[in-house]
């Protein structure tokens, strides 16, 4: 089986297999299968007996899924996990692997707006039938509603002026493209530091169409309760408020980092850290693939 490069680069490919601990007979989930190069590597490691389940909302994805049958594709959010698996009478699973964010062909793909790069329509969904685009993001938001998205999933600064911009702008003509978007906020883009500036536009607005935290909490929290004790859940993000999601989930069982404890003091958490600290690509992958630069591989493991 050869990885669909043209459609996604996997990341930490082998590391993320081993942090799997993969039993040949066991039940595994690829939330976010993509061009399907971490699912062919563990479908490798699996026998006859066992069973291979992949997300992807993207109906792009769905033309790699894989011929093998214990392979099955469920064409869902990840947001929905428990719910599929159930459909599929599966009660317990022995791993699963998230690879968070965008893929290389979403960016790759102009016309869907995720990147800086070309002049597309403000798109950026995930899924295709989503309603609500980056287009109504920008352009029917409130001032407040995106001094909010700007401001915490942007971790912008000056969130507020951002947004009032964008309300002066739209207020003559809707602002329907990328380049639109950054000519409207040209001003505020630092020199020699405007890619890294758009980048965080792009990535709040984006964030908020797929509501990507919202359902990131739902995923961990799902996969941890379906998880059979010994289980591994591997996952794999590509920026700060992804990664403190996952960290806290997995270190302390919550998402504010706040532990809770039962009546006897016993840290009350669904999970053990397999590794303290992340997982990061070595030089030569991040020259192999630039996208890898920010990737954090966290690991843990489901108490009995």
């Amino acid at each position: 089986m050869e990885n669909n490069l043209e459609y996604h680069v996997p990341v930490l490919l082998n590391e993320c297999i081993e942090g799997l601990a993969i039993k040949p007979n066991g039940v595994y989930v690829d939330v976010t299968f993509g061009g399907g190069g971490h699912s062919k590597l563990i479908l490798e490691n699996l026998n006859s007996e066992s069973k291979l389940i992949a997300f992807d909302q993207d109906a792009d994805a769905n033309k790699n899924r894989l011929d093998a049958p214990n392979f099955y594709f469920v064409a869902s959010n990840f947001a929905f996990l428990k719910n599929h698996l159930k459909l599929l009478k599966i009660d317990k699973i022995d791993g699963l692997l998230a690879d968070l964010g965008v893929s290389s062909h979403q960016f790759d793909a102009a016309e869907r707006g995720f990147t800086i790069r070309e002049d597309a329509p403000l798109d950026m969904r995930m899924n295709q039938f989503l309603d609500r685009s980056a287009y109504h993001v920008v352009n029917e938001d409130s001032e407040e509603q995106l001094i909010s998205i700007f401001r915490y999933y942007g971790e912008l600064s000056n969130a507020r002026a951002i947004a009032q911009e964008l309300i002066l702008k739209r207020a003559d003509n809707p602002i329907k493209t990328t380049f639109e978007l950054m000519d409207a906020l040209k001003r505020f883009a630092p020199k020699f530091k405007d890619h890294k500036f758009y980048a965080q536009v792009f990535q709040a607005i984006r964030i908020e169409v797929n509501q990507e935290l919202e359902v990131l909490k739902q995923m961990l929290e799902q996969g941890a309760e379906m998880l059979a004790p010994g289980g591994r859940l591997v996952v794999m993000s590509y920026h700060s408020l992804e990664d403190r999601l996952v960290k806290n989930f997995m270190k302390r069982g919550s998402f504010d980092g706040e532990i809770e404890k039962d009546f006897f003091g016993n840290v009350q958490k669904p999970l053990t850290e397999i590794v303290r600290h992340p997982i990061i690509p070595n030089e030569e992958e991040i020259k192999r693939n630039t996208r890898a630069r920010s990737a954090k591989l966290r690991i843990a493991e489901k108490n009995d």
